[in-house]
């Protein structure tokens, strides 16, 4: 085994550390505030999901902009506090951080389509396990 697959073991090893703790807070979060909006606002509509998804995404957002503003988005504490809170938070920051992205990049093509076959295909592949399971 070379040293250079020892240092990227190590290297890939801490970053999934850093992300495993971030999504644990994340998802704690994600549990507590949709429990208490589902008992603030009643069941008939996900309120708790949607909060949490715009949240996520802003905080995502303001994240990652300060990370790429005044250091650097491949940081440690970046990686925690992106894909780790924010992703364990709502993965729908994720997607709409990477669809941003792809605007910026110019990448209008890629933009549509990623956004439809997400949300088409997604919802169009839980519709289709919950009828495989049924």
């Amino acid at each position: 085994m070379s040293l250079h697959y020892v240092r990227i073991t190590h290297i890939m090893l801490k970053s999934i550390f850093i992300v495993g703790l971030g999504s644990f807070v994340g998802g704690a979060l994600r549990y507590t505030i949709s429990t208490l909006m589902k008992s603030l606002c009643g069941q008939g509509f996900p309120w708790g999901t949607l909060f949490v998804n715009l949240l996520g995404s802003f905080l995502f957002g303001v994240v990652f902009a300060l990370f790429s503003k005044y250091s650097s988005t491949n940081s440690p504490w970046c990686l925690l506090l992106t894909t780790g809170v924010c992703g364990g938070f709502t993965t729908f920051s994720a997607f709409t951080n990477e669809s941003l992205q792809m605007l910026h990049a110019g990448n209008i093509g890629g933009f549509i389509g990623y956004v439809a076959t997400s949300l088409i295909m997604g919802i169009a592949l839980i519709a289709l396990a919950y009828w495989i399971v049924k």
